[in-house]
């Protein structure tokens, strides 16, 4: 008798390339998706809290760094196969000096609630191979800012921790961004 060889079903990966496409025929349109390590993630849509939390962030980050881009819910190319958009994201430079999206950020701030679980696992091992050297969430279920530091890239791309500092702030802790130590806000600022 025979046996069949058992296989898993191969996932079909996205490149920025072939992500673009299906954008520009319309693929998507009027629905909110990233491409995160080559696959198509639907996002959430915005509950009130968020938004605000959002705003409560962008007003911070541009007291914080007068002299940087700050993108709003734009994408970051990174790698070949991950385009994400960040809720905020502090960039150097003019618009007009990049022919593409920004390959890295100063910060990044992802605003979450239903998105948790995505956030502190994918989206902190994309950034952290990436080399972002300061990822906030600020992290709207238990009301804490959590700030991931110091970029385990090699690690990071074996399936460990991709930061090697990830520290818990509650709403009256004061934190302040690496790129822009002395500006300082309290957590609660932050929170809706």
């Amino acid at each position: 008798m025979h046996k069949l060889a058992i296989e898993e079903p191969t996932v079909r990966r996205w490149t920025r390339d072939e992500y673009h496409r299906l954008i520009d025929e319309g693929f998507f349109d009027r629905q909110r998706v990233e491409l995160v390590f080559g696959r198509i993630v639907q996002m959430a849509p915005q509950r009130n809290s968020h938004s605000v939390a959002v705003e409560l962030v962008d007003r911070f980050v541009r007291r914080a760094f007068p002299n940087h881009r700050i993108r709003i819910q734009m994408p970051l190319s990174l790698r070949p196969n991950s385009e994400p958009e960040p809720d905020v994201a502090v960039v150097p430079g003019d618009p007009r000096d990049l022919a593409d999206h920004p390959s890295s950020a100063v910060l990044v701030v992802e605003v979450s609630d239903t998105t948790l679980h995505f956030d502190r696992r994918q989206k902190a091992k994309l950034y952290g191979r990436n080399g972002i050297s300061d990822y906030w969430i600020l992290n709207l279920v238990e009301r804490q800012l959590e700030i991931h530091r110091d970029a385990n890239v090699a690690d990071g791309a074996r399936g460990s921790s991709a930061y090697r500092t990830v520290t818990i702030h509650r709403p009256d802790d004061t934190v302040s961004p690496l790129g822009a130590s002395d500006a300082k806000t309290t957590v609660a600022e932050l929170l809706p």
